[in-house]
């Protein structure tokens, strides 16, 4: 088994109970408020990180192209993440992480665009399948959020290419890199990048939400936790698509699905039909067929 395989899947699940502890954020935080302590909170680990894989090999210097590709990947993540956790406050934990899944089909689109990356046949045929597979989740849901005048899939839609447009950049500035081992790249990337998103989105709350700065500062208990697993799922993120095509890693990150449903059902009490079931059926042949 090719070592971006089990990366890849140890991100899907850590970011699933990462999104489960901010979800619960919204309770005391508002959006952005919730959003920023997956960034605020992470600081502290990615560098703790970045310092010990230093210990083993030289850090690469930093160029402009390298920040550039951090700040778009930086920029793209923060509103991603803000639209997710908005779409679930206007519908449940899954549907709502359901929609963000376009982010598959969009990643190796981006991918190709900005990198050239492609994909084998086999592959576009399983991020097909997943697709249809998430299609069949969503789809009820979709409709009647439409008629409800519901923004959850428009929310969902939007953070999926946000999440495409940082997938594509993050794996860009690593690959940008002079010299340095898939971890090193990787954790320099989240690194930067992590300090960048803390830096703007302070900012920004400092601005315009002053006092939900000062929320998420007292919130720091529960947050640490964000911190923490926002800080290893992104490390394991950025190693998979230092590795290997972005799109390619999105797609069997698609695994988290199963873990949501799981989650939903044992943490949030949410109902799941049999169609979602049929759905995730069809994820997991979709994800066969990339493998």
């Amino acid at each position: 088994m090719e070592i971006w395989i089990p990366i890849t899947i140890a991100a899907a699940f850590l970011q699933n109970l990462r999104s489960m502890l901010q979800k619960r954020a919204t309770g005391t935080l508002s959006v952005n408020g919730a959003t920023y302590i997956r960034f605020y909170y992470a600081i502290p680990f990615v560098w703790i990180y970045l310092l010990v894989l230093g210990v083993q090999q030289d850090v690469p210097p930093v160029t402009a192209e390298f920040l550039l590709h951090c700040l778009l990947g930086g920029f793209g993540q923060i509103a991603a993440t803000a639209l997710l956790i908005a779409s679930f406050s206007h519908d449940n934990f899954a549907v709502g992480t359901t929609f963000s899944k376009s982010e598959v089909a969009l990643t190796a689109l981006v991918g190709f665009v900005i990198l050239g990356d492609t994909l084998a046949g086999s592959q576009w045929l399983g991020i097909a399948v997943s697709f249809f597979g998430v299609a069949l989740m969503s789809l009820r849901g979709a409709l009647a959020s439409l008629f409800r005048g519901n923004r959850a899939l428009l929310l969902g839609i939007l953070a999926g290419a946000g999440f495409a447009i940082a997938a594509v950049n993050y794996r860009a500035a690593a690959l940008s890199l002079a010299h340095g081992d898939f971890l090193m790249r990787a954790g320099l990337t989240l690194a930067v990048s992590v300090t960048l998103q803390t830096i703007a989105m302070g900012a920004y709350l400092l601005a315009r939400e002053p006092g939900e700065f000062t929320r998420v500062c007292h919130n720091w208990r529960s947050a640490l936790w964000v911190g923490l697993l926002g800080a290893a799922a992104s490390a394991a993120w950025f190693s998979a698509m230092t590795l290997v095509n972005a799109g390619l890693v999105r797609a069997l990150g698609q695994v988290e699905l199963l873990f949501t449903f799981l989650t939903a059902m044992w943490f949030f009490k949410e109902a799941i039909s049999q169609r979602q079931i049929a759905g995730a059926v069809l994820v997991v042949v979709g994800i066969w067929l990339l493998l």
